[in-house]
């Protein structure tokens, strides 16, 4: 009898923590929700200069490398990291500049015969998509040409992917993205973190920095991430993706996604 009231107790009690769980984490997103609507309250009168030489082209794109400012060597901002690599390869990284009408840093430079926009938004992840939609209508670029860059936990780290739009899959910084601008179609760069282990907490392993081991792989998922965003930026058709010239890498499109790993080594990156 008494064993029956315990577990009827307890599972009153439990159905009551999941209830205010449920309640804390709608009330969290909804507070988001609301910031980003009152950051981009502010309406942006494009300036005179470069920004207005862009809006004449016929094609315009955005790279974003997502994550958190001041933490740009933890796993949650690796996005910035790719971003770092693909300036440095683009000969650019000097060139990084404050604008505040955009609560970012931005780089304006060329991919063949495309105007390419990068940004590193300085806000906190969960409302990073604000300073995305203020550069959007900055440089008059279309949601399906924003290429976002981030961190993915479901992917071990070596993966990284293409995926064409579609959910957030609860990230933070891409549901911000999808809510500020309204649309999904944004394709976006996965870069695998991989999940912690034992009993690190997630948040804790994502806003922690790459162990030495780690940042061996590191170098050349940069490296890798790179080629395949400049293959994805000199492509006309965005919806067709293909391998960067040189078999550098090996692709396959699967589910939505095109997912990437060196030619070389394809069965090491799948395990690490």
């Amino acid at each position: 009898m008494k064993k029956g009231k315990f577990l009827s107790k307890f599972c009153r009690y439990l159905s009551h923590f999941f209830k205010k769980l449920f309640m804390f984490a709608t009330m969290r997103r909804l507070l988001t929700r609301a910031v980003n609507r009152v950051l981009l309250s502010e309406l942006f009168t494009p300036a005179m200069g470069i920004e207005a030489e862009i809006h004449t082209e016929s094609r315009r794109k955005l790279v974003v490398g997502l994550g958190n400012p001041g933490m740009e060597g933890t796993r949650h901002s690796v996005g910035m990291a790719v971003l770092g690599a693909l300036a440095a390869r683009l000969g650019v990284a000097d060139r990084w500049r404050g604008d505040k009408h955009v609560s970012g840093e931005v780089i304006v430079s060329e991919v063949q015969s495309s105007h390419v926009v990068l940004l590193r938004p300085r806000l906190l992840m969960n409302i990073n998509g604000v300073s995305v939609a203020k550069a959007a209508g900055k440089y008059g670029v279309r949601p399906e040409d924003i290429l976002l860059v981030h961190d993915d936990l479901d992917k071990p780290l070596g993966k990284i992917s293409i995926k064409l739009g579609g959910s957030a899959r609860g990230h933070n910084g891409v549901r911000s993205c999808v809510d500020c601008l309204q649309t999904d179609v944004m394709p976006r760069l996965r870069v695998g973190i991989s999940r912690p282990t034992g009993n690190t907490s997630v948040e804790r392993h994502v806003l922690g920095r790459f162990s030495s081991e780690e940042r061996k792989v590191l170098d050349s998922v940069l490296d890798r991430s790179v080629d395949l965003l400049l293959s994805q930026l000199s492509q006309q058709d965005s919806q067709s993706p293909s391998s960067p010239a040189g078999d550098r890498q090996t692709a396959q499109k699967k589910d939505g996604e095109l997912s990437a790993s060196p030619a070389q080594d394809s069965a090491a990156a799948q395990s690490l």
